[in-house]
């Protein structure tokens, strides 16, 4: 499949927008390294994005707020090397984009030199996050805007809850997508909503939504890799929907390896020099 990858479009912006106007789906996984970077481009998704999730599903931290700009940049590093067609996509981390706007233009301008990615994403849709966007918009890096529950945002929202429940909060919600979308951003990811909301947002937007736990009337959808893989077991929220699983899998292979080793069995004849 390799070989037929190759010969696929490289994705751009364009085509991500494009995606809304022809009613064709998005797809977009997360991906920490060159090896899944490359299968996950070989399966012909549209966005690959190294999310700061990695802080949960790579360091085993309890929240995102621990990841460094150093961090992100490596990962985004080894994904690039992996990933030939899909857009690529780095999350920015928390307190490296709302301090001010010089330095958003600073942070962002690393990842994007030092990494090979397409474009950055940040959380949140206030002014101030707003005024960012433009910035960096401003000077051509595009910008992917995240609303609803924003992970960076944990402590203040009381963990991982639904957001835009009731007239008030649902009406605050797109306020702030009409926000970033006015201010430049290019897609905007709707995490943890209300169904009927998010298909609110989406119609009101000339840019693309993708959704995670937000019902399927955003424009595309997107999942943690290793949860969709079913590795991250121990995770089952209402939303995810495994498509294998992978952590049994991974199990059984290394205790069959262990068992060989200790009986003496491995390696043999056909796996010696």
């Amino acid at each position: 499949m390799s070989n037929g990858a190759d010969k696929r479009k490289v994705l751009t912006i364009r085509d991500i927008i494009e995606r809304k106007r022809t009613a064709r789906k998005i797809v977009m996984v997360t991906a920490y390294d060159a090896l899944f970077g490359r299968l996950v481009d070989e399966a012909d998704v549209d966005i690959v994005l190294v999310g700061d999730s990695l802080g949960h599903v790579v360091q085993g931290r309890d929240s995102t707020l621990p990841v460094t700009l150093g961090d992100m940049i490596y990962h985004g590093r080894a994904v690039r090397r992996g990933v030939t067609n899909a857009l690529l996509v780095i999350d920015m981390p928390f307190l490296t984009y709302q301090v001010s706007e010089e330095q958003a233009l600073l942070n962002a301008g690393r990842v994007m030199q030092e990494t090979g990615a397409q474009a950055v994403k940040l959380e949140g849709g206030d002014e101030r996050i707003a005024r960012a966007i433009g910035t960096l918009t401003g000077i051509g890096v595009p910008v992917m805007a995240h609303l609803g529950f924003t992970p960076q945002s944990v402590h203040a929202l009381g963990g991982p809850r639904v957001q835009g429940r009731g007239d008030d909060a649902a009406e605050r919600l797109l306020a702030d997508a009409r926000r970033v979308e006015e201010a430049g951003a290019f897609a905007l990811v709707l995490e943890l909503m209300p169904a009927a909301v998010a298909r609110r947002v989406t119609e009101s937007l000339t840019i693309p939504t993708i959704g995670i736990g937000a019902g399927v009337g955003c424009d595309g959808q997107v999942l943690v890799l290793p949860d969709l893989l079913g590795l991250n077991d121990r995770f089952r929220p209402r939303f995810l929907k495994p498509y294998a699983n992978l952590a049994e899998d991974v199990r059984k292979a290394v205790g069959a390896f262990r068992d060989e080793v200790r009986a003496g069995t491995y390696p043999d004849d056909q796996h010696s020099f």
